[in-house]
């Protein structure tokens, strides 16, 4: 299990997980689960450039389409095939197996993040 206290947070409920140079993006179990079911994932392609707070991707799920931003600049270094191929993991594992991509960024990763407790102020306690 991730410790959610951990991670860095957007308050687009995008998670971040800095190791080094390399941050870990996904969504939070909150949207995943005010998304619905998940059945399609857009996310940018290994080599694009990113920029923190701009839409880079898209979620949609039986119920809508949601965008997914940038929570860091950088250059996209891998994305998470299996999500692409079963989207489902999304809400299943949303701190695991259902990670988004992998951006190499510079300087410091979770500058103007949120920390956890900021993330469920934010969400009310439901985070």
């Amino acid at each position: 299990m991730t410790d959610l206290t951990a991670l860095s947070y957007t308050a687009e409920h995008e998670w971040v997980a800095a190791d080094g140079d390399v941050v870990t993006v996904g969504i939070t179990d909150f949207a995943a689960d005010k998304l619905g079911d998940v059945v399609y994932v857009d996310i940018p392609a290994v080599g694009t450039d990113v920029t923190a707070a701009e839409v880079c991707g898209e979620i949609e799920s039986t119920k809508s389409v949601g965008e997914l931003y940038a929570p860091v600049s950088g250059t996209v270094v891998e994305v998470n095939d299996a999500v692409v191929d079963d989207p489902s993991l999304v809400n299943a594992e949303p701190f695991e197996g259902g990670w988004l991509l992998r951006i190499q960024v510079a300087g410091d990763a979770t500058a103007g993040l949120l920390d956890r407790a900021a993330y469920e102020a934010l969400t009310g306690g439901d985070a």
